[in-house]
């Protein structure tokens, strides 16, 4: 049974602010009941507020996607109120080390980025699955960026690269392993956009969370284990 949009859940972590917040904004607008994923539950529920008041069905919750326990409780709690999730977007990303080169990097910053970058959208997938499982449409979207392909790849920033590669590995792996699920999962680059980590110039927010609301909203006849920008596919 396909439900409407308005019964759809979706889970957005790192999502307190950025690119994140505004795509919390977007899939609510579409009548999504969408849980805020925050490190911190304070700037979570300060970032679900005003949301709330325009009428948007936003809940802010505690989820540090390198927490298990984080990922479990968000799991029960899905499972509880909701019985499934229709759309998870593991969009928290840290370390964008443009001071560090691959021949020069402090590795364990490297492994702190793998931690959160890979390890912790991995983790959170597999936490989730079940609740995904449950959904007869179920998306994942892996909010990557163009830094993490090989064909473009440069020798900078390589903490954030080298996790965002391996991200989009992650992603192929998965539309494999799921495809059998009627569960879609696409990589996306939001692009360069004016946040707190991509710094001034770039994109508009807007923009940038439109990149990856698109593969969240796909059909069931949709992409699987694509890299994706403004929705068309760039190079892995």
């Amino acid at each position: 049974m396909h439900h409407p949009k308005s019964e759809q859940i979706a889970l957005v972590t790192g999502a307190n602010r950025g690119i994140g917040l505004e795509v919390v904004r977007q899939l609510a607008t579409q009548g999504m009941t969408v849980l805020l994923g925050s490190r911190n539950l304070q700037k979570g529920q300060s970032a679900a507020k005003p949301l709330q008041a325009k009428g948007l069905s936003v809940v802010a919750c505690q989820l540090d996607i390198t927490k298990p326990a984080d990922i479990e409780q968000v799991a029960v709690r899905l499972e509880r109120d909701y019985g499934r999730l229709d759309v998870l977007v593991n969009n928290a990303g840290i370390l964008y080390d443009t001071w560090q080169t691959a021949v020069e990097a402090d590795l364990s910053e490297v492994r702190a980025a793998f931690e959160t970058n890979t390890l912790g959208a991995w983790q959170a997938v597999k936490g989730l699955l079940p609740l995904l499982r449950h959904s007869h449409h179920g998306r994942i979207v892996n909010v990557s960026s163009g830094a993490g392909s090989l064909e473009s790849m440069s020798g900078r920033t390589p903490a954030y690269s080298i996790s965002k590669a391996a991200l989009n590995a992650l992603t192929i792996m998965l539309s494999k392993n799921l495809s059998g699920d009627n569960i879609l999962v696409n990589a996306v680059c939001p692009g360069w956009v004016a946040t707190d980590m991509g710094g001034e110039g770039g994109r508009s927010v807007e923009e940038g969370a439109a990149s990856v609301v698109w593969a969240a909203l796909l059909a069931d006849e949709g992409p699987t284990g694509g890299f994706f920008r403004d929705g068309k596919p760039i190079s892995l």
